[in-house]
């Protein structure tokens, strides 16, 4: 199955996770390698995420559209009420579809369509929420070969995501100062190889 060259980075979100996304996406380089994709529980809301994240950080970010190609060095954000999921060679899909964890969007989608598509050049990020939401797409992350990292549960203002992520797999548990670190150095490294 035809795939893409670079990295991937996919974010998991929900209550609480507003700093640590800003943390991560502020610590990525501007010549980062990698295309990041975030999924960060809004309901049907409208969401400022793509602004927020944009003050704040060196890369571009925008909402993922239908169709459109990922790109190294932009964060695509998916849209409030729409599950985004990735297809190859890089391709992005926003549906509508049933909420997942009860909610849409929902990290699991991303997760399990991210690691499908760019296996082990995939690094699955989950923060602090409630729910059980993006344990099972981190664990297929990390059975195609691919980074899981997870939000130390400790320190996360809503445990309950990081820690059902937490409880399998064995993934990388940090604070949020050296997951930050840890996805930044990802980025880097991806550049040399």
């Amino acid at each position: 199955m035809e795939s893409t060259d670079f990295p991937l980075i996919a974010i998991g979100a929900a209550a609480g996770a507003l700093d640590a996304v800003r943390y991560i996406t502020e610590a990525l380089p501007r010549d980062c390698a990698a295309a990041i994709a975030v999924v960060f529980h809004t309901g049907r809301y409208p969401s400022h995420l793509p602004e927020i994240l944009s003050w704040h950080g060196k890369l571009p970010v925008v909402f993922g559209e239908e169709g459109a190609d990922l790109e190294p060095g932009r964060v695509y954000v998916a849209p409030p009420d729409h599950h985004m999921l990735l297809e190859p060679p890089g391709r992005i899909r926003v549906v509508r579809g049933s909420p997942i964890h009860n909610t849409r969007p929902a990290v699991d989608p991303l997760f399990a369509s991210a690691a499908a598509t760019f296996g082990p050049r995939v690094v699955g990020v989950v923060l602090s929420g409630r729910g059980k939401d993006g344990a099972a797409g981190l664990r297929t992350i990390k059975n195609h070969g691919g980074l899981a990292l997870v939000q130390d549960p400790v320190e996360a203002p809503e445990p309950q995501m990081p820690a059902a992520a937490f409880a399998h797999d064995d993934p990388e548990v940090l604070p949020i100062d050296q997951l930050a670190l840890r996805v930044a150095e990802f980025c880097a490294g991806m550049k040399a190889a």
